[in-house]
């Protein structure tokens, strides 16, 4: 405006996008699937009537970007990086732009595992059931044992038959006698891309197992707050943990909220409700679901 002129800044670049098919520039997104994860390689692939192409990309507040920042430009083809992000992807020459792919990049699925029942009489069937989603579709299923680990918490042993995994998200276990934990993970795709495992469920057993057992002292109904309870593991291993899963499903060891020596984790003030059992590098004992309550003030 006005006189001498006075010219502002030019706007943001700001685009308009086509997803469909133009036969002088394309863009083709490898493997082609709904969902991206963050830890996959994802390669964007132009195709057209130039010699040079570079492949942008515009974020959710929208900045734009080229390949180099997130990727690595070889030829006609950026392959990406776990710096990628969502966003809409599209190649770009001197003469040609293609269409555009809006694509959104997910975190690592971490599966949900629920077990059914939690606690079992000996012979109980228990069925695994593994989440991945939404969607869940197109997954394979893998099914675990946790393995106590004394220097870790758990390794995880693939079950029987559990190889290739199954296409159910289900897995049945047939005649339970003792407490186990297990957790589940998921892939699919070429390449494989494998979920994270799910957090370690537990089938718990409340009767005798001759080569491992729990008791609590002293053994009555009613727990306090202000006592120390001693939970005792005893059976056929040299080393053995109290652990305990709260009501909010957290696994936590003697250590945490009490003292072991030798077999006896002796519990202190910071004790509460949850279950308990002992375990060891090869034998998990019975169960018990105790519930600490506050102290009482009597008037």
């Amino acid at each position: 405006r006005g006189d001498p002129v006075f010219y502002t800044w030019h706007s943001g670049v700001k685009f308009v996008w086509s997803g469909g098919v133009n036969p002088a520039a394309s863009l083709t997104v490898s493997p082609h699937r709904l969902q991206h994860f963050s830890t996959e390689s994802l390669s964007l692939i132009c195709e057209g009537n130039s010699t040079e192409w570079r492949v942008k990309k515009a974020d959710e507040y929208g900045d734009v970007s080229p390949c180099y920042y997130w990727g690595e430009m070889t030829g006609s083809t950026c392959n990406t990086n776990t710096r990628a992000s969502s966003g809409v992807y599209w190649c770009e020459s001197e003469t040609q732009s293609s269409n555009a792919a809006n694509i959104t990049i997910h975190s690592v699925p971490h599966p949900v595992l629920t077990v059914s029942p939690s606690w079992t009489s000996p012979g109980d069937s228990v069925t695994l059931t593994c989440s991945v989603g939404p969607p869940s579709a197109g997954w394979r299923f893998f099914w675990y044992k946790a393995v106590p680990d004394m220097s870790d918490y758990y390794t995880y042993e693939l079950l029987a038959g559990g190889t290739t995994g199954t296409e159910q998200d289900s897995y049945i276990l047939h005649g339970q006698t003792h407490t186990a934990g297990y957790v589940c993970r998921a892939r699919r795709g070429d390449p494989v891309f494998y979920t994270l495992y799910s957090d370690v469920k537990f089938v718990w057993s409340g009767g005798v197992n001759p080569a491992a057992s729990f008791t609590v002292s002293p053994h009555r109904l009613q727990h306090f707050s202000i006592e120390s309870l001693s939970l005792i593991c005893e059976g056929n291993s040299a080393e053995w943990r109290v652990m305990k899963v709260d009501e909010d499903g957290d696994v936590s060891t003697c250590s945490d909220w009490g003292e072991m020596t030798g077999s006896t984790c002796n519990t202190n003030t910071t004790a509460s409700s949850g279950v308990y059992w002992c375990e060891s590098e090869t034998q998990s004992s019975n169960a018990a679901n105790i519930t600490i309550h506050s102290e009482f003030i009597f008037i």
